[in-house]
């Protein structure tokens, strides 16, 4: 699997240390999530199912 380099984070995660967040970054057919502190670990999925546990957490059907 090749890395993404185009990683994101939100703006409300703020700058600088202690500001750990999720960063997404995208390739052409797939979603790449990580967590600012532990880079190295990537969860890959494609965007259907991301969108539906988005839709459940707005939902708070958890």
């Amino acid at each position: 699997m090749t890395t993404p380099d185009n990683w994101q984070k939100s703006s409300y995660s703020g700058e600088g240390d202690g500001n750990d967040c999720l960063e997404l970054a995208s390739t052409p057919t797939t979603l790449h999530l990580r967590e600012s502190d532990t880079p190295a670990t990537i969860l890959t999925t494609t965007p259907t199912p991301l969108t539906h546990l988005l839709d459940a957490i707005r939902a708070q059907a958890f």
